[in-house]
This record gives C-alpha cells, sequence and structure tokens, in this order.
C-alpha cells in the first residue's frame, strides 16, 4: 500500500498545481486541468493550497475515486476518475489523473482513496 500526501497550490490565474520534486518530466504535466481543477476547489473549499493524503488502498475516513478508464499514452495517460459523492453529497464529476499518477502509484489504480488534511 502507498500513502502519501500531496501538496497542490492555485496561482494567480486560478490554475492548480502539484508539487512534485521529484518529477522530472514536462513541468506542464503538474497542472491539474480537465476536471481534476474541478476537484480541488471542491474539497479545497476556496483554500489556495491544499493538502490531500492519497492512496491506492481504503483508509479511515477516505473519498473515493474509481477508474473509469485508462487513457492512452499518445492522449496523454493517466486515467479517467469519477467521483461519485464527496462528504455524502452527490457529485457526479469526472476528473483526468494524468501519467503522474503511474509515475506516482506505479500504475493506474483502480480506485484512489483521499482525505484532505
Amino acid at each position: 500500500m502507498l500513502k502519501r500526501t500531496f501538496k497542490f497550490h492555485k496561482n494567480d490565474k486560478a490554475e492548480w498545481w502539484l508539487t512534485l520534486p521529484e518529477w522530472k518530466g514536462d513541468p506542464e504535466d503538474l497542472q491539474m486541468i480537465e476536471g481534476a481543477d474541478q476537484w480541488l476547489d471542491l474539497v479545497g473549499d476556496d483554500a489556495e493550497n491544499v493538502e490531500i493524503e492519497m492512496s491506492d488502498q481504503s483508509f479511515e475516513n477516505a473519498e473515493t475515486l474509481t477508474l473509469l478508464h485508462i487513457k492512452e499514452q499518445n492522449h496523454g495517460g493517466g486515467g479517467i476518475y469519477y467521483l461519485e459523492t464527496y462528504q455524502g453529497e452527490k457529485q457526479d464529476l469526472k476528473l483526468w489523473l494524468c501519467e503522474v499518477t503511474s509515475f506516482v502509484f506505479d500504475c493506474i489504480p483502480q480506485k484512489l482513496f483521499f482525505k484532505v488534511r
């Protein structure tokens, strides 16, 4: 099981970015787009910085992102995830987590479990 805290920040253009010092790929890959930005707006509760504990295994009080499908490498890789509910409220949100997900978890997990710290 991998469980790790990730730090996200919103810049002055209201764009969300992941802070991942060990990432040596294109820095643009760390921008949260295609629904991932909406997810961070939701869980961040209008903050400019959010810390999220994430795991590929369930843990206490965790919310769930469920993999809908894996994107082909030539379309950015990663996976399209679905957030059905958050804190008991219906969300119906689809979001893309790019190939950085595979870099971190060594795969594209079927489910990602998360909790805002």
